[in-house]
C-alpha cells in the first residue's frame, strides 16, 4: 500500500489534481499543510491534516508544516464571513511557538531521518517582498476573472460586508508560498481541506505559469472531505468550547469525553480518520461494536488513542481514573483540580459561599439554578428516588443547605434521574 491508498481507504480523498497517484506511488516526494498561527494552540479540527502529514512521513515522504506567520496578519477569507481581527508580530510569534511543540508529538523532527519533518513560518519569506517586484512577477499572473470564481471570495462578495484588498489578496500570498516552497524545497504537492481547494488550485496554477514548456503539471493538490457528524455538524465545532491539542489548555479528561462522546454512527469513520489503526483492526473493532454496541468499545479505543497521543501514558491514566471514579460515584477519591476538570463537561454554575448554613433550602435552589424547572418537578423526582447530591439520594429537600452537602466543602454533583448530571461550585 502506498500513501494515496491509504487515504483512498480512509475515505479521506475529496479532490486530486490529475497525475499524483502515479507520482506517489513511484516517487518520495515533499508535501506541505498549512495552519493558522491566530490562537496559541491548534483546535481539534487541526487532527485531520497533522494525522495526513503523518501518514505522509510513514510512506517515506517528507511532510512540511507551513505556520503562516506572514498570512496570519492578512487572514484567509476561506469559510469566513467577515474579515479577521489582524493579530501584532509578537502574539504571531508566540503562538507559532506553542503551535511547533504541539506539533512535534505527531511528527517525526530527527534529522538523522531519511524523511525528517520539517517546520517553517511563510514569514521568513513574504517580509522580504518588495511589493512592487511581487505585483510584477507574481500579480501578473492572476486575473481578476480567476480570483473571482473562487468560492472563498464568491461567498464574501454576496454579502454586505464585501470583501477587503488585503484579503483578495491572500489567494495570491498562498500561491507564492508553494511557489517558493517548490523551488526552495522541491516541494510537489499541498493538502487541505475543501475550504483550501481554490487556494491549492491557484499555487498549482502559479507554479505552471511560471516553469512553460512542461506537458505535465509540475505541482499537485490533494484536498480532504469535510468531516462532519450523522448530524451536519462540522468537527471540532461542537456547543461550548472545543478542545485543542494544548496540553496547557485542555486537560487529557476533556479530551478524552470529547472523544468517548463520539455518537456510534461516526465513531468507526472517526476511527479512519484520527488513528493509525490498520484496516485489519479496524474491522475487528467494527464488528466487535456492532455486535455489543454498548460496551462502546470503539469509543474507547478512539479516546485513549487519541488522549495518550496528546498527553502521554500519564495523561491517558488521569483521564481513565477520573472517568472511573466519577461514574462510580467515588467522589472523595476526586482532587479539586480533577473536580474543576468535570464541570466544563457538565452543565455547572457558582454559589455564593455565605449560602452555607444559611436558610436557603437544598431544594429551592436546585430550582433557583434551573436544575428542575420547579418546585413541583423537583418535588415529583425526589419523591421518585430520582434525585441524588454526591452519591446520595435526597428525599428531604427543605433541609437548609450545609457542608455535609460539598465535596472539599466546595462541590455539590447533582444527579437528575440517571443521566443528567449539574455541578455547582461553592466559591
Amino acid at each position: 500500500m502506498d500513501f494515496i491508498k491509504e487515504l483512498e481507504w480512509r475515505g479521506l480523498i475529496s479532490d486530486e489534481t490529475p497525475g499524483i497517484r502515479k507520482i506517489l506511488s513511484s516517487e518520495k516526494i515533499s508535501g506541505y499543510i498549512g495552519f493558522d498561527p491566530t490562537s496559541k494552540s491548534l483546535h481539534i479540527g487541526n487532527l485531520l491534516p497533522i494525522m495526513n502529514l503523518m501518514r505522509m512521513q510513514k510512506y517515506g515522504h517528507r511532510p512540511i508544516a507551513l505556520v503562516g506567520g506572514g498570512t496570519g496578519l492578512i487572514g484567509d477569507p476561506s469559510g469566513k464571513s467577515s474579515e479577521r481581527n489582524i493579530l501584532s508580530k509578537s502574539a504571531i510569534q508566540e503562538n507559532l511557538y506553542s503551535i511547533k511543540s504541539q506539533l512535534e508529538k505527531f511528527l517525526d523532527f530527527s534529522k538523522d531521518m531519511k524523511n525528517p519533518a520539517l517546520i517553517l513560518n511563510n514569514a521568513e519569506w513574504l517580509e522580504k517582498i518588495n511589493y512592487l517586484d511581487f505585483l510584477r512577477d507574481i500579480g501578473k499572473h492572476f486575473t481578476i476573472n480567476y480570483m473571482m470564481k473562487k468560492e472563498s471570495v464568491k461567498s464574501r462578495l454576496s454579502r454586505d460586508t464585501g470583501i477587503s484588498y488585503t484579503e483578495f489578496s491572500y489567494m495570491t500570498l498562498q500561491a507564492y508560498d508553494y511557489l517558493y516552497l517548490y523551488e526552495n524545497h522541491k516541494c510537489i504537492l499541498q493538502m487541505g481541506g475543501s475550504d483550501q481547494l481554490g487556494n491549492i488550485i491557484a499555487g498549482v496554477d502559479l507554479i505552471n505559469k511560471k516553469n512553460p514548456g512542461n506537458s505535465n503539471s509540475l505541482a499537485h493538490g490533494i484536498v480532504f472531505p469535510l468531516i462532519t457528524s450523522s448530524s451536519g455538524e462540522k468537527f471540532g465545532k461542537s456547543a461550548g468550547s472545543a478542545p485543542t491539542l494544548d496540553p496547557k489548555k485542555t486537560s487529557p479528561y476533556k479530551l478524552y469525553q470529547f472523544f468517548i462522546n463520539t455518537p456510534d454512527e461516526d465513531v468507526i469513520n472517526y476511527i479512519k480518520y484520527f488513528t493509525n489503526l490498520n484496516e485489519s483492526n479496524i474491522k475487528d473493532i467494527a464488528n466487535e461494536f456492532k455486535d455489543n454496541p454498548k460496551s462502546r468499545i470503539a469509543q474507547k479505543k478512539l479516546a485513549e488513542i487519541i488522549v495518550e497521543t496528546v498527553h502521554g501514558k500519564d495523561g491517558l491514566s488521569d483521564a481513565l481514573r477520573i472517568t472511573d471514579y466519577f461514574f462510580k460515584e467515588k467522589y472523595s477519591e476526586l482532587s479539586l483540580s480533577d473536580l474543576d476538570d468535570i464541570m466544563q463537561n457538565f452543565p455547572s454554575s457558582n454559589v455564593p459561599l455565605e449560602l452555607i448554613n444559611s436558610e436557603m433550602q437544598i431544594g429551592k435552589l436546585l430550582v433557583e439554578k434551573n436544575i428542575f424547572k420547579s418546585m413541583g418537578e423537583m418535588r415529583r423526582m425526589s419523591n421518585q428516588g430520582a434525585l441524588y447530591i454526591n452519591g446520595s439520594r435526597i428525599t428531604e429537600t427543605t433541609e437548609a443547605i450545609s457542608d455535609s452537602y460539598l465535596i472539599k466543602k466546595k462541590i455539590m454533583i447533582i444527579k437528575k434521574g440517571s443521566k443528567e448530571f449539574f455541578i455547582l461550585k461553592f466559591s
